[in-house]
């Protein structure tokens, strides 16, 4: 199945640092697309790739699962870890708690952690509906969108197929689990309007992880996509702030090649 335009991953040859970003669920490369290049033309290597069953049509997200998105983001951090020294992980929403699972599985190869918007809870009344719903309906309304930059267009389905937002529900209650084990410093950007993640799934986080060195920002003038929204320039000179504080002013030294990926 052809990719939608904007969807292809992208990947940025650079210094010995790493960064792997992680996009939401239904979404695409497209809405992190802006966020990665302002890392990789800072001169950081960078890793952004396509989730299974993304990127074409909503049908193919319905035959895919949680351990499927998760084992590509596993897969990405690993041979960035044979290519830099030391790797960060971001993500957006769903990516963010893809983030914060490869960060505690992964350990000290993760050198710190930063989400925008992360997702880690599911609808309680929606969540209890769906085994029966999703053996009749295929699918509901959407969940891209929610900029409040007039304009701006996130890239992604009109559809959420029912059997992957089932397994997008058992995998929060997996990451929810697992909190306790991300140990890393820690970068959260929340928005103060989202119309998609309830605020309280920042403050679980924050509540729940064993991280010491733990930075949060408030996002006003944003809704859910804020890498896409008003606030970008600030997630973005944030999320390189924090890397280099944390490695180092050389990290982004090297420019190395230039990114791989569509525009």
């Amino acid at each position: 199945m052809p990719l939608m335009p904007g969807a292809e991953p992208l990947h940025h040859d650079g210094s010995r640092t790493g960064v792997l970003l992680c996009h939401g669920f239904t979404g695409s490369p497209q809405s992190l697309r802006p966020w990665a290049r302002y890392l990789a033309d800072r001169g950081l290597t960078v890793a952004l790739p396509l989730l299974p069953g993304h990127g074409t049509r909503w049908q193919d997200l319905q035959i895919t699962g949680w351990q499927d998105w998760y084992a590509t983001v596993d897969r990405e951090l690993r041979v960035l870890r044979e290519r830099c020294d030391e790797v960060f992980v971001c993500g957006l929403s769903m990516g963010g708690a893809l983030a914060l699972r490869l960060a505690a599985r992964h350990g000290d190869a993760v050198r710190g952690v930063a989400v925008v918007n992360p997702a880690c809870t599911f609808p309680r009344l929606q969540g209890y509906a769906l085994p029966v719903l999703r053996q009749f309906l295929p699918s509901t309304k959407g969940l891209t969108d929610d900029i409040a930059k007039e304009g701006t267009h996130e890239l992604g389905y009109s559809r959420v197929p029912l059997h992957a937002a089932s397994s997008l529900r058992d995998f929060f209650r997996v990451v929810r689990a697992e909190l306790p084990q991300v140990t890393q410093p820690l970068l959260v950007l929340h928005s103060r309007t989202d119309h998609v993640v309830p605020p309280g799934d920042s403050a679980l986080i924050l509540s729940r992880v064993s991280s010491t060195d733990v930075t949060e920002t408030v996002l006003e003038r944003s809704y859910h996509v804020a890498p896409l929204d008003h606030d970008a320039e600030r997630v973005f000179a944030d999320t390189h702030g924090f890397v280099t504080r944390l490695s180092g002013s050389d990290a982004g030294a090297a420019t190395g090649k230039a990114a791989r990926g569509g525009a």
